[in-house]
């Protein structure tokens, strides 16, 4: 029987299994890399530069732990020796800046994008603190450690306050380091020309952040200048513009043209590199504490707390500001009773003065400040209008005003002639922190938005004060009251006492 001979089809042979035509895996290219030699030089150097400064923190943070331990250890052994937990004191003294300094990281201290924040840092170190404190209260109950007292009593507080000086001293240093153009985020800025401008505007009245807008991306705008700030392309040439730039951040400006994609696409072409991408919202002037993101069907929803005028809180706030009040005019009774006998020696006329002003919900009250003008004032008044330093507004301020004393002009250097409005703080018509109590003549010429001034008690010293009094501008002291009004918090109100004491010395704005 013959061999059997199969038929054979055309191409068969060249036909080959279909895994072998499949690859194992699909390369998928990597996305081409922006950064030139030169500019990742740069990168690593600004990088190394806060590396030193977080290390700057974690060390002084420990240090003043450390302090605070030895604190601890000499209250207990000097003054209240107990035998029975003495072997405890001194391993707990040992744990406690490493504890110090792993509860300031779990609070996102450390973390760059925090750094120089302001009030955010000092937010983090009292609610590190406010936690800590927490932790050793129930594991001194749990595990009835009486001993543990001496360190929340002592140690932690000497720690808080030393961690917040901490980042006073960092943070002034960080200012004038951008002042010689260092340890500044160099910011590309998308938007519109209208957005571009407003929010270069924003970051120029502030000194307490790190941006510095190098370029912008503007559509159809390239060429020009905004606020002084080169047009280097459209929104579509991001990362051009930060090679050409050496820019490490990208900001899109509120009222953006870009789309959601055009978002996505942004975040994609900066994903491998150094360079941040940050997205301003249409809220302004609101402080971060009141703003969550809620995600719902998808979409990040901002959701603003409303601003709380009444409640605990309050109360809390009330019953502070009268008791440091008292305790501070007992102290400084003889102090005042010095002033006054010099403003009688000094000039005619009583040592107080006295003037109507507005408070809370429109009602008036007295308030009492050490006189620092001559008795005839309000009748000069007139004569000097056409030199007022405001253009707009129902505000009047002179420089060298003639009508203010020897003595008053000492008083009004050091805003020592608003120390008798204490009285005021302590019958309850003043807070310590709050907007500058308003004449009636003032809130006569009130628009509506700014009638909200009057939704809290006015202050002894306020936002206002502090960050550069008579030297501001109408539109910037009211946005400033306002700002305090929507988002007061007790942190804000120990932070702005805090700046007082260094706008008094200063005296800046002071006439």
């Amino acid at each position: 029987m013959g061999a059997h001979k199969t038929a054979s089809m055309p191409g068969l042979d060249k036909l080959r299994p279909v895994d072998a035509l499949v690859p194992a895996s699909v390369p998928v290219p990597a996305p081409p890399s922006r950064l030139t030699p030169e500019r990742a030089t740069l990168s690593l150097r600004r990088s190394q530069r806060l590396d030193r400064y977080v290390r700057w923190l974690v060390i002084d943070d420990a240090s003043v732990a450390c302090f605070a331990a030895l604190a601890v250890l000499f209250v207990h052994f000097g003054i209240f020796a107990d035998e029975g937990t003495s072997g405890l004191y001194v391993p707990l003294a040992l744990l406690f800046p490493v504890a110090w300094v792993a509860v300031l990281a779990l609070g996102r201290s450390y973390e760059r994008r925090f750094i120089s924040e302001g009030t955010g840092e000092f937010r983090r170190v009292i609610e590190s603190a406010v936690r800590f404190l927490a932790f050793i209260a129930i594991v001194s109950y749990i595990l009835d450690l009486g001993f543990a007292r001496g360190f929340a009593i002592v140690a932690l507080p000497l720690a808080t306050v030393g961690s917040l000086v901490v980042r006073s001293v960092g943070h002034r240093i960080l200012q004038k380091a951008r002042a010689r153009g260092r340890a500044s985020r160099r910011v590309i800025l998308i938007g519109t020309e209208r957005a571009t401008a407003e929010f270069v505007r924003r970051l120029r009245s502030r000194k307490d952040h790190p941006f510095e807008v190098v370029g912008l991306l503007v559509d159809n705008a390239r060429g020009r200048t905004v606020e002084g700030i080169p047009v280097v392309g459209d929104s579509t040439q991001a990362a051009d513009a930060v090679v050409g730039s050496d820019a490490d951040t990208v900001a899109v400006a509120a009222w953006s043209t870009l789309s959601q994609n055009d978002l996505r696409r942004l975040s994609w072409d900066f994903e491998d590199s150094d360079v941040e991408v940050l997205v301003a919202s249409n809220l302004t002037d609101v402080s971060g504490p009141r703003i969550s993101i809620q995600p719902m069907a998808g979409l990040p929803l901002l959701h603003v707390e409303k601003p709380e005028f009444t409640g605990l809180r309050r109360i809390a706030k009330g019953a502070f500001d009268r008791g440091v009040a008292l305790a501070a005019l007992v102290l400084l009774s003889p102090v005042l009773l010095a002033l006054a006998i010099a403003i009688r020696l000094d000039s005619k006329g009583p040592a107080f003065f006295l003037q109507k002003r507005v408070c809370r919900g429109g009602k008036y009250f007295t308030m009492v400040k050490l006189r620092s003008m001559s008795v005839d004032a309000e009748e000069q008044l007139s004569d000097i209008a056409v030199d007022n330093v405001h253009d707009s507004g129902p505000l009047f301020k002179i420089h060298d005003d003639p009508r203010v004393t020897r003595v008053g002009s000492f008083l009004r250097r050091f805003s020592v002639d608003e120390l008798p409005q204490l009285w005021n703080v302590a019958r309850g018509q003043m807070s310590l922190v709050g907007p500058r109590p308003p004449l009636p003549s003032e809130v006569e010429q009130y628009e509506h938005d700014v009638q909200r001034r009057l939704l809290v008690k006015p202050g002894l010293t306020g936002l206002w004060q502090v960050s550069g009094r008579s030297d501001l501008s109408w539109e910037e002291s009211v946005r400033l009251d306002l700002y305090y009004v929507e988002n007061w918090s007790p942190l804000l109100d120990i932070v702005i006492i805090a700046r007082t004491f260094h706008a008094v010395v200063a005296r800046r704005g002071a006439y």
